[in-house]
């Protein structure tokens, strides 16, 4: 059997652990340990001691244990097998790791799912060599940095899922805003992947997010920085979405040829335009925009006013609005009567709208008579008003009216 005179190891400090490859050993047999390493010396599975910085002499005087496994003469320089471990416990900062795939999250912000990348780099360092080899290592010829990032992968993985997650939810941040508080997503990520990392004899130096990130691609993430950049263009000139609207009904209408208000409004928005950016701009088109009526109107059948096309009742005379088109009001009794009706089915009277001046039968909606000329609009003789015909009391001044005058 060959006799190992001196065993060392000078590898990359990539290697956390690294096994001598000859496992013949003898005593006397010079051990060198470098300053940032330990060696463990292995006899059929058992660790027999531990070897920090410094020349070390195998022989059975320091190594009891050895002895009494083998039962070599004291002093002898007999040969024997047993394994030589190095382990490095120099502090590594540079374990790189990253999400192999999107982590698709909602923006709890706006609302919208967004794939979210994340990256950075972990320090480790070997504090319990024994377990470590025990318990992780086993029977590898060495143990680097990519076995340590294979390994833990699907650990630190869950837990960066689970902390970015929880942190965007509890804190209300959008994930575009959340590369500000990376320095205290790693603090937290650090405090739990650490336990994880002990079970097996090495202490978690530091973790790090260096970024978080959403695909510049992502249909998602376009449309979301699309909406931000307008809104923030609204900020800065000074106007709403709701404004900006009014703008565009404005443009329309002043482009509109067949329009007999086109001419007015093109002069408006010319106007609008010369008064500069800022907030005169946008002051001016807000006024602009709450003057256009965008809402639809109707007639009262009752006192002929226009209100607007929501009332049920009618904010002048009080009454219902609800009657269908192809029915009359009885100017007595206030019965609904159909419109082909000539007296009303509840008091007889008669339906028939005549001129008061030619006695002449005319249609509900005409203003003058087409027979007399007469007009046919009521007013009230007090404030001078326009009547509906089912009026008794004006809705202006509340004198009665006259049903057979019109003045």
């Amino acid at each position: 059997m060959a006799i190992v005179d001196v065993v060392k190891y000078d590898g990359s400090p990539g290697v956390f652990a690294w096994k001598y490859p000859n496992v013949e050993l003898g005593t006397w047999t010079q051990l060198i340990v470098n300053e940032s390493q330990e060696a463990v010396l292995y006899k059929g599975g058992q660790a027999l001691d531990w070897f920090g910085p410094g020349r070390h002499t195998l022989e059975t005087a320091n190594i009891p244990i050895l002895n009494n496994l083998i039962n070599l003469p004291f002093g002898g320089r007999s040969p024997f097998t047993a394994e030589v471990w190095y382990v490095n416990k120099v502090n590594s900062l540079d374990v790189k790791w990253g999400t192999p795939t999107p982590i698709q999250l909602q923006d709890p912000k706006y609302n919208v799912f967004v794939p979210l990348r994340a990256f950075g780099q972990f320090g480790i360092k070997i504090s319990d060599s024994k377990l470590f080899l025990t318990k992780l290592v086993g029977t590898l010829p060495q143990f680097t940095s990519n076995d340590i990032v294979k390994y833990f992968r699907g650990a630190y993985l869950a837990k960066v899922k689970d902390d970015i997650s929880e942190y965007l939810i509890k804190k209300k941040i959008s994930v575009i805003e959340i590369n500000a508080y990376i320095n205290e997503i790693s603090e937290s990520l650090k405090e739990n992947i650490l336990p994880i990392f002990s079970e097996f004899g090495i202490d978690l130096v530091n973790f790090y997010v260096n970024d978080i990130s959403v695909p510049e691609d992502d249909s998602a993430v376009i449309k979301l920085k699309d909406a931000l950049a307008k809104k923030a263009e609204m900020d800065i000139i000074g106007y709403s979405y709701t404004q900006e609207r009014s703008f565009d009904t404005l443009e329309g209408a002043a482009t509109n040829q067949g329009s007999g208000s086109a001419p007015i409004m093109g002069a408006g928005l010319g106007l609008g335009m010369g008064m500069g950016l800022g907030s005169n701009f946008g002051g001016a088109f807000g006024e602009m925009g709450k003057s256009i009526n965008t809402n639809q109107s109707k007639e009262c059948p009752h006192c002929r006013k226009q209100i607007g096309s929501e009332y049920n009742f009618c904010p002048f005379c009080g009454k219902d609005t609800t009657l269908a088109a192809n029915q009359k009001v009885c100017p007595k009794c206030g019965s609904s009567n159909n419109s082909g009706l000539k007296f009303c089915g509840q008091c007889g009277n008669s339906l028939i709208k005549t001129c008061p001046k030619c006695n002449e039968a005319v249609d509900d909606k005409q203003k003058f008579c087409p027979h007399c000329g007469n007009s046919l609009i009521k007013k009230c003789s007090s404030c001078g008003c326009e009547l509906g015909d089912n009026l008794k009391f004006c809705p202006e001044c509340g004198k009665k009216v006259d049903g057979d005058s019109n003045e």
